[in-house]
């Protein structure tokens, strides 16, 4: 009976040294081995996939390949037209597209080299069969298999072909750009970018952005461990507070808590910024009442507009922790906690003891995912505050500014779209290394 192992056995270098014509034929046209065996529709796709690629590469990929070196050389402009007699709009090279259509020519080349190695792989399939006597599949053998024991490969194809130019495709459009001059002053079509290197993460890291990289980055990490820790630890007492003995209503108290989750968090955040402003209705039930002189700039002000947004954002994220640690709480082992009231423990040591590390170790990764998430909290920043206050020592961005809302104000509103990527690609390094740093070495991973 055939197997894998008999297969990887044997090299190419055998195939192409013993193999019959058709086998050797395919290390240069692909398919032959499988036409040659019948196999049709194996065979048409290999031949057909390397006659429309040299198709497209002749007429368009080699241009596309070619032009990605410079990311074009014709710039737009006016030109005289001597026959005409007037200045006439003369089209240039649109970088953007170059850029793009050079990339996703890239991609096309790589799953042509992917279809050839399943080629060359599929023809020492074939020589080893015949090598050892056996039968060789017919097309309607390779259908059955593609609804049987290859059936996750039949349903993969087509999500795989949409992650590669939905997903890998503008992720590595975004990546080049860090590596071009393509800014505000560079904009397309009217002006050409090109290839500049290492500039733009010099020019973050040590150079004229630094004295607003540096400052959002540190008010960033502060906003994400306080908004993490502060979530999670009065969502612990507060579920702990609700399944206290001799509670009452327990579910009632659960039930009204929750529904803050219910409102969309959007519209929580807006309601709350109409409350906090300056002319809000909290500001003017403390005038009236005259507890204050003037309105307290909760959004105005750097530092009350920071308190602010930890706060609010306390209300919106206690809930959801409360919700999980009452399912660890009702799932605890009442046994183990029996046994240490009996041996005289209070209920301070019985928290410290066992309740809280048995929180912590279920919540761990979830402490490290919500962490991840406020680095890349949009939504409480940019609803509630816009970033504010103004900064006028920040290019870009405001007071209460995280990276990543910083990076939506160099696209949409500078349109420095160089700056933008390397700030996007610095967050991704950020967060994917604390990650694997931080859950490598978490309790539930290791026992995991």
């Amino acid at each position: 009976m055939f197997n894998k192992k008999n297969a990887s056995a044997v090299t190419y270098r055998e195939v192409l040294k013993h193999g019959d014509w058709s086998e050797k034929a395919s290390f240069l046209i692909m398919g032959c081995a499988n036409l040659a065996h019948k196999q049709w529709l194996k065979g048409i796709i290999f031949l057909g996939a390397q006659i429309g690629f040299l198709a497209w590469f002749i007429r368009n990929g080699f241009h596309a390949l070619l032009m990605l070196q410079t990311l074009g050389t014709q710039k737009q402009g006016l030109v005289y037209n001597e026959a005409m007699g007037i200045d006439i709009l003369q089209k240039g090279d649109n970088s953007m597209l170059l850029l793009l259509f050079g990339i996703a020519s890239l991609l096309v080349c790589v799953l042509l080299i992917v279809l050839y190695v399943m080629n060359l792989k599929s023809t020492r399939h074939l020589y080893t069969l015949k090598k050892n006597d056996q039968r060789i599949p017919s097309t309607m053998d390779d259908l059955r298999s593609l609804v049987n024991e290859r059936f996750h490969a039949t349903l993969m194809t087509i999500p795989l072909i949409g992650v590669l130019f939905f997903t890998i495709l503008p992720l590595l459009y975004m990546i080049s750009i860090a590596f071009t001059n393509y800014d505000h002053k560079n904009l397309p079509p009217k002006n050409l970018f090109t290839w500049v290197g290492l500039r733009n993460f010099t020019n973050v890291i040590s150079g004229d952005m630094a004295s607003t990289f540096f400052p959002v980055l540190t008010w960033t990490l502060i906003w994400a461990v306080l908004a993490t820790i502060t979530c999670f630890f009065f969502g612990v007492i507060l579920a702990l507070l609700i399944n206290a003995k001799g509670i009452r209503y327990k579910k009632v108290w659960r039930t009204i808590f929750v529904l803050t989750m219910a409102v969309p968090q959007f519209v929580s955040l807006l309601i709350m910024r109409n409350l906090l402003n300056g002319s809000g209705p909290i500001n003017s039930i403390l005038l009236n009442l005259g507890w204050i002189n003037t309105a307290i700039p909760f959004l105005t002000d750097p530092l009350f507009a920071k308190v602010s947004i930890i706060f609010v954002n306390m209300w919106i994220g206690i809930p959801a922790t409360m919700l999980v640690t009452t399912g660890i709480l009702q799932n605890l082992d009442q046994e183990q906690i029996e046994a240490a009231e009996i041996d005289g423990a209070n209920r301070f040591q019985i928290f410290h003891s066992i309740t809280f590390p048995q929180i912590l170790f279920v919540m761990m990764p979830a402490l490290i995912q919500q962490f991840i998430g406020n680095i890349n909290n949009f939504n409480v920043i940019f609803l509630l505050t816009g970033g504010g206050p103004s900064n006028s020592n920040y290019y870009g961005a405001g007071s209460t500014d995280l990276l990543v809302t910083w990076l939506y104000n160099l696209t949409v509103n500078t349109m420095d779209y160089n700056l933008a990527s390397v700030i996007g690609i610095l967050i991704f390094i950020l967060s994917a290394v604390f990650s694997l740093f931080a859950y490598t070495r978490t309790n539930s991973y290791k026992e995991g």
